[in-house]
């Protein structure tokens, strides 16, 4: 047997072997897999996109607590009434409805999962690398660096005693009775299709009390979440005011996810307000701009004339668009995606920046840009994650408090606000 016949016949074979078990809709399922839009068009799914993805699933519950596919999904899959993806993924709904598919029945997976011993190519930078003005910004913000953060306890449980008083609300536990009557007279057809009762009637009442028989170390659950002492966490709830406390025993899980989320904010807001960067020894080496991929991948990237390689692999849409943009700009002079090699360590994680741009000179305020790409901005939470908002805050901190003036950091949806911004009419 050649070794194509034996790949074959084993992922036949595996696909026999996991039918029917629970496979789990999580963010993990999705990375890797490959999605296609109207024109044929691929991607690779990135972790930003699974994540995307997942919670799209929650929010509309088309998974369950255990990640599994629900029959709200496959309802709405056969009436075609999917709710809409976020704007990104849009393009590609079709695709993420068999991805999700896949979940249950892994044919409908064929020809979205890329082959892991398919040849890779190495893709190298090409000249555009060796442009003056690309070796100009690198060298601006190739550093290694470090940071510090000091600040009282004191501070963090009087931000979140009041962020907690402002904002927490909990939803009040329903219930719902359901009744209807039975038909005096049934036939044998009636009771096969389940038709034995009419006029059905519901009533939603609130549930006054959870009456809950589980015992909850509220202290020590929203301690361990937020990785406070317990001692810090007690403070807080001793010092939130009656009213919000009492909400506890409306619904105690709400109120210790919600509660957890909003010191886990304030905490995040506090570590940046107090963070010191310095620059560390050490730099990057050039070949983290060099990517292997399958021809596959390779085919997923987008041809681009002014980026550091001959194709721009991107992870939504909105980097899509952006590219093309910056490609057709006269103001660019060239523009790197930066791989996640190269990342700014902050408290809550190491975060990497998406695009380093050098524009021509004279024709912006700003030569060099570090941006990050945003599908909305709406509001001041950019993404609805309190730590990812954090980890942009501490690079917009360390990018336009040291540099030399000539680098910019921020988040920007589109060519036009990155033009506003490097000509400083935003």
């Amino acid at each position: 047997m050649i070794y194509k016949d034996f790949v074959a016949a084993f992922q036949s074979e595996f696909s026999e072997v996991i039918k029917g078990k629970p496979t789990q809709a999580n963010e993990k399922f999705f990375i890797g897999k490959l999605l296609f839009d109207a024109e044929g068009e691929k991607i690779t799914v990135s972790e930003t996109q699974a994540r995307a993805i997942y919670k799209y699933l929650m929010k509309n519950d088309y998974i369950d607590d255990n990640d599994h596919v629900t029959e709200v999904f496959r309802n709405d899959l056969g009436a075609e009434s999917l709710q809409p993806l976020p704007e990104d993924l849009q393009p590609y709904a079709e695709s993420v409805a068999r991805l999700v598919q896949g979940v249950y029945n892994p044919n409908m997976l064929k020809g979205m999962i890329d082959d892991g011993n398919a040849p890779r190519q190495v893709v190298s930078p090409n000249a555009n690398f060796e442009r003056a003005e690309f070796q100009a910004l690198w060298n601006e913000i190739n550093h290694k660096y470090a940071y510090q953060v000091e600040f009282d306890s004191a501070e963090l449980i009087d931000k979140s005693v009041a962020a907690i008083d402002a904002v927490l609300t909990v939803s009040q536990l329903t219930y719902t009775v359901t009744w209807s009557e039975q038909r005096s007279t049934l036939r044998s057809d009636q009771v096969r299709s389940k038709e034995m009762f009419y006029g059905e009637k519901t009533r939603t009442e609130r549930l006054e009390s959870a009456g809950s028989d589980i015992d909850y170390d509220l202290v020590g659950k929203i301690a361990s979440t937020c990785n406070l002492t317990r001692r810090s966490v007690a403070q807080i709830l001793h010092k939130i005011s009656k009213a919000k406390f009492d909400l506890f025993k409306a619904n105690p899980e709400e109120f210790i996810t919600k509660v957890a989320k909003i010191i886990d904010e304030q905490k995040a807001t506090t570590l940046v307000e107090h963070i010191r960067y310095n620059i560390a020894e050490g730099s990057y080496d050039n070949d983290i701009f060099t990517l292997q991929k399958t021809q596959l991948e390779y085919e997923s990237g987008q041809v681009a004339t002014k980026h550091i390689l001959d194709r721009v692999f991107t992870d939504s849409g909105v980097e899509r668009r952006l590219a093309a943009d910056m490609d057709a700009a006269e103001e660019v002079v060239v523009y790197a995606k930066l791989p996640k090699a190269f990342y700014i360590p902050t408290p809550v994680g190491d975060y990497s920046p998406d695009w380093a741009i050098a524009f021509k000179r004279g024709s912006v305020k700003h030569i060099y840009f570090i941006a990050e790409t945003k599908g909305s901005l709406t509001t001041l939470n950019l993404t609805g994650d309190a730590l990812q908002d954090a980890k942009i805050a501490c690079a917009r901190k360390l990018f336009n408090e040291m540099s030399s003036g000539k680098v910019r950091y921020d988040a920007v949806v589109d060519y036009s606000k990155l033009l506003d911004i490097v000509r400083g009419t935003a």
